[in-house]
């Protein structure tokens, strides 16, 4: 359901939070009309659209994020800003959250009081300066980003322009020829939500394409394929799940997927890129599943991870590297002088599947490579986060607000929240613009959680209580019984959606608010 908007309300809550600056996304006339001493930039045009895709041979039916040339996504060069007319042509109500970047609050691409849903056959312009790095567009409405409406939103540096280096981006994806909302409904989900918008109010609204608003649940029949966990016990594993702490049962793959897809491909049919002996070549790497991690898996190759959630790291080398969803990994290598074929693979977390591309150099003899290993895989571990190092951290200070979140939640009855709470029930965390705030994520729960946070970049400070030197990031991984300390600095005010990136969590109400003081 997207609630009742007014521009006069939208303006006037800005005003109020301090926001006066910030600029709505109104349709192109109305805001050219704020543009104030903003340079005047050729806007880009994405469509949000409905698009058929062969799946293993299969057609399905599927959303996109396209340019006219049907490019999926975006990629700025140095210095430009991001200036996109956003045309929804879904026909349904859409909305795309722009992952990565901070710009102002009402710009952000998330459905609630202040910011409406864009209405099929509507146009809208966003219009702020971008924050470089790997990034993704993905909607943040319902179940939406399941049918992949989802695109790589990439903006340069000027050192990227500089680097002798052949870029190469890999979107990664889990695929279900199932309606969404039948498969969470399998899960053992109840019926109802919770609604993202109401701030604490229930929405009970209709559905499009399985798609409620953030949070929405709806019983359905069992589907074939999705797992319920309504008569596992403590210390009964179930299919993809391994022990953790004290035997306990930690779970990892609640959904048997049709296919995983890198650049909407599986390995029946992978995407060839041609690269030069001796070459170097950067993968932009974004894990934009729905509910896998995976391990990204270089095979004969050995490179360096350069940054995290488009924000440089110190080198890390490595073959494998995990990547949790929501996450992005920039990572460096160098082709051998010889050539040859080099699978880029992307092996789902605790199962034998995996998905990928390939790169060859010129004249290269290519093999066919199978979509399962043949041994499933270790869960997901934080043995690559505990080596990781901001280029630039944040400055040292004291914190002046600190909180304690747990994440909890179980498989059966299947709802997922923080502190207990599921979201409309949930407790946002007020913060003042200026003061640097810690969190701790302590994970209650037989899963595991990336926990990604709208409108900022934190740094990682410590893990299970010792204290790191991190990345610096927006979504991290919360392993069981693990915890992870981020601080980030309050300086982009607004109501700022904190949520599990694991879509069926935060559909059954595992998100919250950071919330300034003064915005309604």
């Amino acid at each position: 359901m997207t609630l009742a908007f007014s521009r006069r309300r939208l303006l006037s809550t800005a005003v109020a939070g301090g926001c006066a600056a910030l600029l709505p996304a109104f349709p192109r006339s109305v805001l050219a009309a704020n543009q104030g001493s903003n340079p005047v930039e050729d806007a880009v045009l994405l469509t949000v659209d409905r698009r058929t895709l062969d799946v293993n041979g299969k057609a399905a039916g599927v959303f996109g994020i396209r340019q006219p040339g049907g490019t999926p996504g975006l990629s700025l060069d140095p210095g430009r800003r991001f200036v996109v007319d956003l045309a929804n042509r879904a026909g349904e109500d859409a909305v795309i959250h722009w992952h990565g970047q901070t710009p102002p609050y009402v710009q952000d691409g998330v459905i609630d009081t202040n910011r409406p849903a864009i209405r099929t056959g509507e146009s809208v312009r966003y219009d702020f300066a971008p924050r470089t790095g790997t990034h993704w567009m993905h909607s943040h409405h319902g179940m939406q980003e399941q049918l992949l409406m989802a695109a790589p939103l990439v903006v340069r540096s000027a050192e990227d322009l500089r680097a002798d280096e052949q870029e190469v981006t890999i979107l990664l994806h889990d695929f279900t020829f199932r309606d969404p909302a039948e498969l969470l409904a399998s899960l053992g989900a109840p019926a109802g939500g919770m609604a993202h918008g109401g701030h604490g109010q229930m929405d009970h609204g209709s559905m499009d394409h399985g798609a409620m608003n953030h949070g929405a649940m709806n019983h359905g029949s069992m589907v074939g394929g999705a797992m319920n966990h309504g008569s596992m016990e403590h210390g009964q594993a179930g299919h993809g799940s391994g022990h953790g702490m004290s035997g306990m049962a930690m779970d990892l793959n609640d959904v048997e997927y049709d296919a995983y897809l890198a650049n909407d491909r599986t390995l029946a049919d992978p995407e060839l890129v041609r690269v030069e002996r001796g070459g170097r070549v950067r993968l932009r790497i974004i894990n934009g599943a729905t509910s896998t991690a995976f391990h990204l898996d270089l095979g004969r190759l050995t490179g360096q991870v350069i940054a995290a959630d488009g924000n440089p790291v110190q080198p890390v080398a490595g073959s494998r590297f995990a990547m949790s969803m929501g996450q992005r990994l920039d990572i460096r290598l160098i082709v051998p002088a010889e050539g040859g074929a080099f699978p880029i693979l992307a092996l789902r977390e605790g199962a034998v599947q995996r998905t990928g591309i390939i790169l060859a150099t010129p004249g290269a003899a290519v093999e066919k490579v199978a979509a399962a290993g043949e041994t499933q895989t270790d869960p997901l571990d934080l043995s690559l986060e505990k080596q990781l190092v901001a280029v630039s951290p944040l400055a040292a200070r004291a914190a002046d607000l600190t909180r304690r979140m747990r994440l909890t939640g179980s498989m059966a009855p299947y709802v997922w929240s923080l502190d207990g709470l599921t979201f409309g029930a949930h407790r946002p965390l007020t913060v003042r613009q200026g003061q640097r705030v810690e969190l701790t994520f302590e994970n209650a729960s037989m899963m595991a959680h990336p926990m990604h946070l709208h409108g900022h970049h934190f740094q990682v400070v410590a893990i299970d209580g010792r204290p790191v030197a991190g990345a610096v990031r927006d979504t991290v991984l919360v392993p069981m019984m693990g915890s992870v300390t981020v601080a980030f600095n309050a300086d982009n005010p607004g109501r700022w959606p904190l949520h599990c990136h694991n879509l069926l969590h935060m559909a059954t109400g595992m998100m919250t608010e950071v919330v300034y003081e003064g915005v309604g």
